[in-house]
């Protein structure tokens, strides 16, 4: 039998290629970031808000992009699902971000719902997940090992995307 030289190693799953032997490629977006909330805004801000008309959940923030991006952009709390959310960060942020700390979920089948015991009188309460808290904390992969490797596939290539070239991705496994 010949001797194989193997100079490189490739995880393979299920869902990883098209069709056509392809490497399926990973989903980029550019949505508008919306301001929801503000806490601790300086009293320009404030004034000049109070002073516009009320926005609504939908409206979408167009104004000076350093609020939003540059040096206006400290302490932001970005809510949503990160693959869409990163992927809108890349026009103005590829290459620039030197750490990215991220804590995957790990298939334990958990829910995330819990009981609890409120007041005096003790009076059990029972929290379900909403909707988007289900989304965003699942902890099960209907596709198996497969679809979580996916999953974490797409948004460690483009958080590599992210990384400024002394830039560092850790990633808590348990």
């Amino acid at each position: 039998m010949p001797k194989v030289e193997i100079n490189k190693m490739e995880l393979v799953w299920p869902g990883k290629f098209d069709a056509d032997g392809s490497l399926r490629d990973v989903p980029r977006v550019n949505l508008p970031f919306q301001i929801i909330e503000t806490i601790n805004e300086n009293p320009s801000h404030r004034k000049s808000r109070k002073d516009a008309t009320q926005a609504t959940l939908f409206d979408v923030y167009i104004g000076d992009r350093s609020d939003n991006f540059g040096g206006g952009w400290k302490n932001k709390l970005v809510w949503g699902d990160n693959l869409p959310v990163m992927g809108s960060l890349l026009a103005n942020f590829q290459g620039k971000i030197d750490l990215i700390y991220i804590d995957p979920p790990f298939a334990t089948g958990a829910d995330f719902s819990f009981s609890a015991e409120i007041g005096e009188s003790k009076t059990p309460i029972h929290k379900e997940q909403s909707v988007i808290e289900e989304k965003a904390y699942r902890d099960t992969w209907g596709g198996g090992i497969a679809s979580f490797v996916s999953m974490i596939r797409e948004r460690l290539i483009i958080m590599k995307e992210l990384l400024s070239e002394k830039g560092s991705i850790y990633v808590h496994s348990d």
